[in-house]
């Protein structure tokens, strides 16, 4: 191996060793797969196939749990138990995680209330008049339950890693 190929190596080893990077990825991985087990087990969707799975599983936003907030609340967890309630580090983090919960639950779920209206009204005119329509896309934000379930979820996470 190349020096430059062990540090690389080196640096990769470090950073899946840190707790707070582990307790975030985690999470994040945690409250996806939930999010796929819990859309398939929902009565109110039709049966899912491997591929949408997949795709809640890997890509999709909005839903039980929020990953943003299992994210964000593990992550400031993490850093206050590492670095303590009085860090910049810890303070930093706490704010960027408010921000980020208030985003999940106010503005992206606000916005995709109003694309998805926006497509029914859409779609209603074009059956009415014969004009096209091309729908936008509904982001899906969180309910403040998804939020909270997701925050839980990452302050579990890494309490468990940092504590073990």
């Amino acid at each position: 191996m190349v020096d430059g190929e062990l540090h690389k190596s080196n640096l990769i080893m470090e950073l899946f060793a840190n707790k707070t990077f582990l307790s975030s990825l985690l999470s994040l991985c945690s409250a996806q797969i939930l999010k796929g087990v819990f859309s398939y087990l929902s009565r109110h969707t039709q049966k899912k196939n491997k591929r949408e799975l997949a795709e809640v599983v890997f890509w999709s936003t909005g839903g039980m749990p929020s990953s943003h907030a299992a994210i964000v609340c593990s992550l400031c967890t993490s850093i206050a138990y590492v670095e303590g309630l009085a860090s910049n580090l810890f303070i930093l983090s706490f704010w960027f995680a408010l921000v980020v919960l208030r985003d999940a639950i106010g503005v992206r779920r606000l916005a995709g209330l109003l694309a998805k209206t926006l497509n029914t009204l859409g779609k209603q005119t074009a059956e009415k008049t014969g004009i096209s329509f091309r729908a936008v896309k509904e982001i899906q934000g969180h309910t403040p339950l998804e939020v909270v379930v997701g925050g839980l979820l990452g302050i579990a996470v890494a309490l468990v890693l940092n504590v073990l």
